[in-house]
């Protein structure tokens, strides 16, 4: 028997990952104290899934700066001791044989909110809340209004990118993906929805992407040339005058010329209320479409829900990888079961291994 592409390894510059079932970030909202400190939470959540087979495990949006948090809850990376708190849950997903991945986030207008169990919107100034900031000061559908970055403020978040990467690849973090997605801030700026500027970094295209290459070029020269460098995109904003799949396509080849390597194509949340086709598998065109477009190598996310759809995906060609969330929370061994149904092999933990379903070998 050969391997099924779904559990093919991959190289991404210097790191190889051994299978192409990867876990996409999922904002846990369980921080310890406010101050964007990873707990007991996030070493079993993010363990589980590494000791599941699944070939990379990315933290959730982890901010690269104390406002650029979407809720006071969120993980953060903007200090040496947060730093040294993720290294231990790095060591552990090393262990279990997974890579380890950090998305870098900035919430922009989006920030400041509370969890879901917590309620709607932005969290009170008077509740431990802050004043957010955007491209423009132009609020997101029930949120309070940002404030405008000026010229000091973007050299700011760009500063903040690259640190927040030196410190994760001090923590022992094997890739590193910037959260340019979901209506955060680099999709603000991307979005002309969102953006409305009239200067150097606002209007056409080149401008509005500018942000996002700066960040790109920022992080490359702080890590060095072997650590992978991946962008998550929302692939359309889902909405008449809004980004595209086609600037989607052409943003990525920018970045990979500054630097990119991998893209993670997703959909939607730079407004509300824009009506979204979900249903399985609703984004892997988005990612096929970049992929064709550019020849550069892509994610899938979004509702692959079955081994078989998630091996068709990828042995296609629609995409390199596939990468699952609310699956894995379900299952966080959801890997191991799809291997042993397409009858691949993935690592088991040697204490559950008198449960690992007996299958013929296969090779390469």
């Amino acid at each position: 028997m050969t391997v099924p592409a779904l559990f093919r390894h991959v190289r991404l510059r210097s790191l190889t990952v051994p299978n192409r079932v990867w876990v996409s970030p999922m904002c846990q909202y369980s921080a310890d104290g406010r101050d964007g400190m990873p707990t007991d939470w996030h070493l079993v959540h993010l363990g589980a899934l590494a000791q599941g087979g699944a070939g990379l495990v990315m933290t959730e949006a982890t901010a690269v700066s104390a406002e650029g948090r979407i809720s006071a809850w969120d993980l953060g990376i903007w200090n040496d001791a947060q730093r040294d708190a993720l290294a231990r849950i790095v060591r552990f997903v090393h262990d279990r044989g997974a890579v380890a991945a950090i998305q870098l986030a900035h919430a922009g207008r989006k920030a400041s909110t509370l969890p879901e169990w917590k309620g709607h919107g932005s969290q009170p100034l008077e509740d431990g809340g802050w004043t957010t900031v955007a491209p423009s000061p132009v609020a997101f559908e029930g949120y309070a209004a940002p404030t405008a970055l000026d010229v000091v403020g973007i050299a700011g978040v760009v500063a903040d990118f690259a640190a927040a990467a030196r410190r994760a690849v001090d923590a022992g973090f094997d890739a590193i993906e910037l959260h340019a997605a979901h209506g955060y801030l680099l999709h603000q700026f991307l979005s002309p929805l969102a953006n409305r500027r009239t200067d150097a970094w606002g209007g056409p295209l080149e401008h509005r992407a500018r942000l996002l290459l700066d960040v790109v070029r920022a992080v490359r020269e702080e890590v060095g040339e072997d650590v992978p460098l991946l962008v998550r995109f929302s692939g359309t904003d889902w909405v008449e005058g809004g980004w595209t799949i086609e600037d989607t396509s052409t943003v990525a080849g920018w970045a990979a010329a500054a630097g990119a390597d991998w893209f993670d194509v997703s959909s939607g949340g730079v407004v509300a209320g824009a009506e979204i086709p979900v249903g399985p598998g609703y984004q892997v065109p988005l990612a096929a479409a970049v992929r064709a477009a550019t020849g550069l190598p892509v994610n899938a996310v979004g509702m692959i829900q079955d081994a078989e759809q998630a091996e068709a995906i990828v042995a296609d060609g629609r995409a390199d990888a596939v990468m699952l969330a609310r699956p894995l929370l379900r299952d966080p061994h959801l890997p191991q079961a799809w291997a042993a149904e397409l009858g691949a092999d993935v690592a088991w933990p040697v204490q559950y291994q008198r449960a690992k379903p007996r299958r013929a070998a296969v090779r390469a």
